[in-house]
């Protein structure tokens, strides 16, 4: 086990043990007295869909077994990066923290979201507790993680370019990427975009399609012809880019995105409007960081449950939870 491995997960440990000590009853760990003074997520009653218990930098409570407890960690043997995550009992997972309805940070520390639950989920299919890692997206898709983090459940687009560092389960969704203009701009169609300034988030593939270099790859229909000559602005996380316009910022009228960011910052008060169909559509699967040795039975795994989750309805039930009725899983 690496020792950036053993810095991650010293804490938890910590945690367990203070735990065991403490004589709770049902084994899991006790809540953690952080350093962030962030309060235990509330038990909201609005009819939401429930923030996972993950909080920044610790796992969440989770019902399975850990340290080995799933099927797959019950055959992992030998020192692969499966194995590894078997014995840790916790696999660190890159997100976004704030990409609604994908995933957020919340305020009180905890996370949620759909590529939240799509998470946990593997979590407890594996049999492990699950932490969630906050880098950038340029970080993620450009390899060499340095067990920085194990796997991204981050929508992550599967690219040609992404493949010569990441490799891919199957998708586990499928979104419209979305073009959209500032409501102040008064432009209703993808060719009143020509010429202008367009708003997207950094390495993503909205940047390269506006650039002219997306490659997409998994099976996904060819992408249109972005509009001629239009610029890009970047900000690290796209929907920076709603709340960019909500300070007052004027200096770009287009915004791309997911359909389904766009229908969330929309019904949030943003103040855009869509513009035409959407431009492409992205197959979006968990990733690992092929530099990792070790790393081709922890894919495989990650590949079987997530064919697993298509088959028993799960990543169905969670995208009409998260997209609003909508099955996102099927291209």
């Amino acid at each position: 086990m690496d020792k950036m491995r053993r810095l991650a997960i010293m804490p938890i440990a910590m945690l367990v043990l203070a735990a065991c000590q403490s004589g709770g009853g049902d084994g899991s760990p006790a809540a953690s007295n952080g350093t962030d003074g962030s309060p235990p997520a509330s038990s909201g009653t609005d009819g939401s869909p429930p923030a996972s218990s993950g909080t920044a930098g610790s796992p969440p409570a989770s019902s399975g077994a850990g340290n080995g407890g799933g099927a797959a960690c019950d055959d992992a043997t030998g020192d692969d990066l499966l194995a590894q995550v078997c014995e840790a009992g916790v696999i660190l997972v890159a997100t976004d923290p704030a990409y609604p309805p994908q995933s957020e940070l919340l305020p009180d520390g905890t996370y949620e979201g759909f590529d939240i639950d799509v998470a946990n989920e593997i979590g407890e299919r594996l049999g492990v507790d699950v932490q969630f890692e906050t880098p950038n997206f340029d970080e993620v898709v450009a390899g060499s993680w340095a067990g920085r983090f194990d796997i991204s459940v981050g929508s992550v687009t599967i690219t040609e370019e992404r493949e010569a560092v990441l490799g891919f389960t199957q998708a586990y969704y499928y979104t419209p990427a979305q073009m959209l203009a500032t409501a102040a701009s008064g432009i209703t169609d993808l060719d009143g975009l020509a010429g202008m300034t367009v708003c997207v988030g950094e390495a993503t593939t909205y940047q390269f399609w506006l650039d002219g270099t997306l490659t997409l790859a998994g099976g996904a229909p060819e992408p249109a012809n972005p509009p001629e000559g239009a610029e890009v602005t970047t900000f690290s996380t796209d929907t920076e880019c709603a709340d960019s316009v909500a300070s007052g910022r004027t200096d770009f009228e287009g915004w791309l995105t997911s359909s389904t960011t766009a229908a969330n910052a929309i019904a949030d008060g943003a103040e855009f409007v869509e513009v035409g169909e959407p431009v492409f559509f992205e197959p979006l699967a968990v990733a690992v960081d092929l530099s990792a040795e070790g790393h081709e039975s922890l894919l495989a795994e990650l590949d079987r449950i997530i064919g697993e989750m298509h088959e028993d309805g799960t990543l169905t039930s969670l995208s009409e939870t998260w997209f609003d009725g909508l099955d996102l899983t099927t291209q």
